[in-house]
């Protein structure tokens, strides 16, 4: 995958599967690391599937032979002088962390951040996601549960409201310096 972005889209959407209602996105900056969490409460997983949930030839879906969005990941973080930690419980759920070197040459480009997390929020209504963003002095948190409560009869996955979440998440990245490249 081409940035990072993309792997959260996927884990996001490896949570929906496994019918999480809630999900947390955690992107953190401490000192030289860049630190992605994404846990949920979804139906977790064995302890024979997470030792084989790293290969790339081990899915658990049955409309293809490989699952290589775990692998990929994996791969990103270790090229990049960290590593993918995945616990995971079942009937409790999954936290996935990645760190990686924050100015490390091998890594992924973040992408767009604010367009990512706008989309999955939006195109997971079933699911109240809470995402936060920070650093040693700064943090931007976002929950799902607040936003659908303002909203009222708006559906959440409007695309004007698609817009605006995106929009607010980007201004407040901008102002608190959360910007990641």
């Amino acid at each position: 995958m081409r940035d990072l972005s993309l792997h959260i889209i996927d884990i996001v959407q490896n949570s929906v599967r496994a019918d999480a209602s809630l999900v947390n996105l955690t992107i953190e900056i401490s000192g030289e690391v860049l630190i992605i969490r994404i846990g949920d409460n979804g139906c977790g997983m064995t302890a024979e599937t997470l030792q084989k949930v790293t290969d790339p030839f081990y899915t658990t879906r049955t409309t293809r032979k490989v699952g290589l969005g775990l692998p990929f990941f994996k791969q990103s973080a270790e090229q990049s002088g960290g590593e993918l930690i995945i616990e995971s419980e079942v009937g409790v759920g999954t936290v996935v962390t990645a760190t990686l070197g924050l100015h490390h040459l091998d890594r992924p480009p973040m992408g767009d951040l604010s367009e990512t997390v706008s989309l999955v929020m939006s195109g997971n209504p079933q699911v109240d996601i809470v995402f936060t963003c920070k650093d040693d002095k700064n943090e931007f948190t976002l929950v799902t549960t607040e936003v659908k409560e303002i909203l009222g009869d708006l559906d959440i996955s409007m695309p004007k409201v698609t817009r605006f979440l995106r929009e607010m998440i980007e201004e407040n990245l901008i102002e608190l310096k959360l910007k990641i490249e």
